[in-house]
């Protein structure tokens, strides 16, 4: 809205009347009905498209504020952005989610239905890119210029169906019926070359300066989606590419009868964008993903050096006083080489002024301890797909080994083969994207202090030798509009009775809880709003899984990527041996409790997709036995995504995060239920070292290995898991059920390779690699310490509401804060009139009220 004299304020008004006329217009528009015969569907995308034409505004004001402002950009390069649904949380970000409620009430739909028919945005899949998202909702409400840059994928990862307990890929059709709320922007197109030579020829001053010919191209294509700002008119892109052919169709091949020559070129691109990680156990796949990498950043590069000569007087020497490129784990290094080559090929610039640009644009997030996830490429691969990006490579791997033996000859107590051999790119016939990142750029940043420790220490720690400077921390964090205010609505109106709205912008107000731990009254309103959300996840779990859980029992979740460190299987372990007690042991007594588990499995990934049919095998038994009388339940969510995720974290009383000590980089799921009032269970490791120093030990339960242990575990090979299962009758009489027919109709065999798993290892690797057995006996005796302090209810809510009131910590906008200050080194940009500060979000409190009803 504007004041009288014309200027346009930060916050904007939205038009109740306006956004009711254009959803008719749409109805009767795109779908020649009137209101009365529309269904849900078809309301979905009148509402989401005439939402839209209110962001717009916003969004074009912010874009002229651009303009304007000139200020610096960061672009978040990622190869995945789990956004969720967008509808409802462009809704409450724009401070609109109450009128749109009541303009669809007078229409005669309900907003949670009408919600429920977006599907979420299949961009991306586990904590890479749901923290990507968190970022770019912590940019746009913290007033910070960005792009999300990223591939527009068809189909996602997959969408998982479970058959016979078994995980199965499906498509994930998310765009069937379109994006609503994306814009196509064709004028923006970028050309992608693949393949062909480099041919060099002679230029000024005697100079040779190289081309790539022959090959293939495809062209970018980019599609913008509002990333809005929470009350503040603020407005990013996260822009995500998307593949189509130069020339759709060949009719003279088609007139030939060669109808697959015809559409060969339109196959070839769209296989770029059809599905997040393409199995890669084949060197297809390992082609495509390498040919997706490429895709992305180079539409993003090239679009943003376009943009930023696009201003009148630039010089190209300037780029990194208005851009940098932070690399969301090794995915994007590709930016890198994509940079140098636009330098040098394009504008003719000496190599040591491209290099030393292109050091100064990028900024490197590293996301994984263990080595063997550093992605690499086999060079013979990476040079057809590639070549003058290898060339590039190869002469920065030249240079840098030239500093390495400068700094080094010399130091005869030094080993420089041994130096070379841990941070060469180019080694052992393959590409390491990590070192190149590291060498390239000028910053390198763990996701949680201990992660970044063991970087330094361990596997980085040649690189922190040489280059000190470059390193620091930046943990992770979340973003509590989407899961608080959009998940938990119910428990968002409480904590703003209690302590005010602050928090929606400045999370460390959620101190102010604390006094609320020691109320009864307090408590006892908590473990009401607990309930309603255990009641909600209740229904969504008979609905959708056919089985009744008790509100009462104790919610205890573990939801995450399936991945072995994670130890899910330690987790289903441990029922097994809660199972065999109650079967075989009258003197047993549990507190009922309700484990659920969700995750997907990478489609290659045999050992967690064998984990999931235990899951579902285990419960398949459990769940219907009637001895137990219901003491025990086990339910896998099928299709783990954001949008269920928000009930999940709702609703959960225990939070499992039992990942191996030393192997979770961060985690930020511990975070979103630790936000959300669930105790944790884990191991010291990851961001639970963090949370537990907020919190106090006291309000949380912690077991296990530590990871200096685990390290030396791993460093003198003495670890020996089959003494474990020999010495421990219960460990094998549990191990020994993977085996003997218990939870698979008497096949001995469909879990034999998770019992090899533990007591062999497998593909060369180690017994017992990520040391289930060494922490058994740990994780079960702190599973009854959790047991017994449920019991005492006034405690264990004392607990629950510390654990919320120690969250602030945990934000993303304190993260991008860091980023920003550290790293990133941006200016805030304003819309129209500066805000005096946070209080200034006056409206925050009305929209916190009408988002109540949304979910309860």
């Amino acid at each position: 809205m504007a004041d009288k004299s014309g200027t346009t304020l930060y916050e904007a008004e939205f038009n109740k009347d306006l956004f009711k006329r254009s959803v008719e217009y749409n109805i009767k528009t795109m779908y020649r009905r009137t209101m009365d015969e529309a269904n849900e569907q078809q309301v979905f995308q009148a509402a989401a498209f005439a939402l839209k034409d209110q962001i717009i505004d916003c969004w074009m004001n912010t874009q002229k504020a651009f303009e304007e402002q000139d200020p610096k950009f960061v672009y978040y390069l990622s190869m995945e952005f789990l956004m969720g649904r967008a509808f409802g949380n462009d809704a409450i970000n724009l401070q609109a989610f109450e009128p749109i409620k009541e303009a669809l009430a007078e229409l005669g739909f309900d907003i949670n239905r009408i919600e429920d028919e977006e599907p979420d945005a299949a961009l991306g899949n586990g904590g890479l890119g749901r923290l990507a998202a968190c970022f770019l909702d912590s940019l746009a409400t913290l007033n910070y210029p960005a792009y999300g840059c990223g591939i527009r994928y068809r189909y996602g990862m997959f969408s998982q169906k479970i058959r016979n307990g078994y995980q199965v890929e499906a498509p994930d059709n998310w765009l069937v019926n379109g994006n609503p709320l994306e814009l196509r922007r064709p004028e923006l197109e970028q050309i992608i070359q693949f393949g062909g030579r480099v041919d060099s020829y002679p230029g000024e001053n005697g100079r040779t300066y190289y081309r790539q010919v022959g090959g293939y191209q495809v062209k970018a294509i980019p599609y913008d989606m509002p990333v809005i700002g929470y009350g503040n008119g603020f407005i990013n892109t996260l822009r995500i590419w998307d593949a189509e052919p130069i020339e759709i169709f060949h009719l003279d091949s088609f007139d030939k009868g060669d109808y697959q020559k015809a559409v060969e070129q339109d196959n070839i691109a769209r296989t770029i964008c059809e599905v997040l990680y393409p199995c890669d156990d084949h060197i297809q796949g390992k082609e495509l993903r390498l040919k997706q990498q490429y895709f992305f950043v180079s539409a993003s590069i090239q679009s943003a050096v376009r943009r930023f000569m696009s201003k009148e007087g630039r010089d190209i020497h300037d780029l990194p006083e208005k851009y940098v490129f932070q690399l969301n784990d090794t995915h994007p290094t590709l930016v890198v080489p994509e940079l140098m080559r636009i330098l040098l090929d394009d504008y003719k610039l000496e190599w040591e002024e491209a290099e030393e640009i292109t050091h100064r644009c990028c900024a490197y997030t590293n996301h994984t301890i263990m080595s063997e996830a550093l992605e690499k490429w086999p060079v013979g691969l990476f040079r057809e797909l590639l070549p003058r990006i290898y060339q590039i490579v190869e002469e920065i791997n030249r240079r840098f080994e030239i500093e390495v033996h400068n700094r080094y000859d010399s130091d005869h107590s030094v080993n420089v083969a041994q130096k070379l051999a841990s941070m060469d790119i180019l080694y052992d016939g393959q590409v390491r994207m990590a070192n190149l990142a590291i060498v390239a750029g000028f910053s390198v940043n763990g996701v949680a202090a201990l992660h970044t420790e063991i970087l330094k220490k361990r596997e980085l720690k040649d690189f922190y030798e040489l280059y000190p400077e470059k390193f620091s921390n930046k943990t992770n964090g979340i973003t509590q509009r989407r899961f608080m205010l959009h998940g938990d609505p119910l428990m968002a109106e409480w904590i703003t009775r209690k302590i005010g709205d602050g928090w929606i912008t400045d999370l460390s107000q959620m101190k102010g809880l604390a006094a609320c731990a020691n109320r009864q009254t307090d408590r006892a309103q908590f473990r009401k709003i607990k309930r309603k959300n255990k009641e909600r996840l209740a229904r969504y779990i008979a609905e959708n899984n056919g089985i009744i859980v008790d509100p009462d029992s104790i919610f205890d979740i573990q939801i995450k990527r399936l991945h072995e460190y994670k130890r899910q299987f330690m987790n289903i372990l441990h029922v097994m041996y809660l199972y065999d007690r109650l079967k075989h042991d009258p003197g047993f007594d549990m507190y009922p409790r309700t484990f659920i588990f969700g995750a997907k499995a990478a489609a290659g990934y045999k050992t967690a997709k064998l984990t999931i049919k235990l899951i579902n095998s285990v419960a398949d038994v459990i769940n219907n036995d009637p001895a137990i009388k219901n003491k025990l339940k086990v339910v896998f969510i099928k299709d783990y995504k954001v949008s269920n995720a928000e009930i999940l974290f709702a609703a959960a009383d225990v939070s499992e995060q039992i990942s191996t000590a030393s192997k979770e980089a961060s985690g930020t799921g511990c975070m979103k239920m630790m936000l959300n009032g669930a105790v944790t269970i884990g191991t010291w490791d990851g961001a639970n070292i963090e949370m537990v120093e907020e919190m106090g030990r006291e309000n949380a339960f912690i077991f296990g290995l530590s990871a200096d242990e685990v390290i030396e575990y791993e460093r003198n090979g003495k670890y020996n898991a089959r003494s474990i299962y020999d010495h421990d009758p219960v460990i094998r009489k549990i191990v020994d059920q993977l085996v003997d027919g218990t939870f698979s109709n008497g096949d001995r065999e469909l879990f034999r390779p998770l019992y090899d798993l533990l007591l062999t290892g497998q593909n060369g690797s180690p017994a017992d690699r990520y040391f289930i057995l060494a922490d058994f006996n740990a994780y079960k005796e702190c599973q009854q310490k959790v047991d017994e302090a449920y019991r005492d209810t006034e405690h264990w809510t004392k607990m629950a509401i510390m654990n919320m009131a120690s969250v602030g910590k945990f934000s993303s906008d304190r993260t991008i804060e860091e980023y920003v200050e550290d790293i990133w080194h941006l200016k805030k940009v304003y819309i129209g009139k500066k805000p005096a500060g946070t209080s200034a979000r006056k409206t925050a409190k009305k929209a916190i009220a009408k988002a109540v009803s949304k979910k309860s």
